[in-house]
């Protein structure tokens, strides 16, 4: 679901970037109130679950291939106003790091899965587990189910993204400059593999580590941190860390899953792209001469590196420059709160 670049327009970017502002800034806002200072440090840990489940890709319909987001996840555990954040950043990173996702269409990435999908998500788990106590079953459908629905909910954006591309911008020949599938092809292209395999893949992975979360560590939930309860002084953190250990060691299993997520081809590639029975035949000129930035660490490789060695070290990387990150910013915002 990674917008690579020059499969979207500039001025499709620019709106998209645009619309994310406001999102942010509130976001922020929100979370500087919501979050206690001393669990601002503990969105790393939510990033970094979001940051290692897009590592991990599974074989979809249609031979390409998909991952979970845990965007769902991250605002259960700290609302979705911080599960924004977490996820922003972490899909910061991967453009800027490894090219997992284009720069120019950071906003579009973010639109659809740091906001379009923790939003929903939460929405529809709140929707469904009502005022029950939580914990009980309930709870824990409604996550798997707000989960299900905030992944295809971002994809269905994504996939509205693409297809608006041949549409609005073509060369005088009338060929694509851009993303060259319409509406009719993206949608069902997104959307089957989404609501068949990737979404029940997000759910599954949503429920099990949330309910990880709420057997060990139940403070941090997002109803917990919301409530006026007083902490019960439980605040076992140590299966959280190894999960996430345990996550980079098997993260390797990513590399499996053969095929291309769809959408994602590089401009050497797309012309050859079967659809419908053809090929494209051309490649997009603005994909062809679009600008590109040079990654440390393209795909999650290092030149000379053992491919499996290398994808651990990616995750090794990313996640503990999460948990750098989401320090520092709460470092920060307790010095803005002394300063109020």
């Amino acid at each position: 679901m990674h917008i690579p670049e020059n499969y979207l327009s500039p001025v499709s970017c620019a709106v998209m970037g645009a619309a994310m502002i406001p999102v942010w800034i509130h976001a922020v806002r929100k979370t500087n109130k919501e979050m206690p200072k001393e669990k601002i440090p503990l969105l790393g840990a939510g990033a970094a679950f979001s940051f290692l489940a897009m590592m991990f890709n599974v074989p979809l319909v249609g031979g390409t291939t998909g991952h979970a987001v845990g965007g769902t996840l991250i605002a259960l555990l700290f609302g979705p106003n911080a599960a924004c954040l977490a996820v922003s950043v972490a899909l910061l990173l991967q453009a800027l790091i490894f090219g997992d996702g284009g720069i120019l269409a950071f906003g579009a990435n973010c639109f659809n899965m740091a906001f379009i999908l923790p939003y929903v998500g939460y929405g529809v788990y709140r929707l469904i587990k009502g005022r029950g106590q939580a914990g009980n079953a309930r709870t824990y459908l409604a996550a798997a189910i707000g989960a299900y629905v905030g992944i295809n909910a971002a994809a269905l954006c994504c996939s509205i993204e693409f297809g608006l591309q041949p549409m609005l911008f073509k060369d005088a020949a009338g060929n694509a400059l851009y993303c060259p599938y319409d509406l009719s092809i993206a949608i069902p292209a997104m959307m089957i593999p989404h609501l068949a395999v990737a979404g029940v893949v997000e759910a599954v992975f949503t429920v099990a580590v949330y309910a990880l979360v709420r057997k060990t560590s139940p403070d941090l939930t997002y109803e917990r941190i919301r409530s006026d309860e007083p902490e019960d002084g439980k605040k076992n953190r140590l299966p959280i860390f190894a999960l996430i250990a345990v996550l980079i060691a098997a993260c390797p299993l990513g590399l499996l899953a053969a095929g291309t997520a769809w959408g994602e081809w590089g401009a050497d590639e797309i012309a050859e792209v079967i659809t419908k029975g053809k090929t494209l035949g051309y490649t997009p000129a603005g994909l062809e001469k679009g600008w590109s930035l040079n990654v440390p660490m393209p795909d999650y490789a290092l030149e000379g590196m053992n491919e499996v060695v290398a994808y651990i070290l990616s995750a090794i990387i990313g996640v503990a420059l999460l948990v750098i990150l989401f320090k520092l910013l709460s470092l920060a915002m307790k010095g803005r709160r002394k300063a109020a």
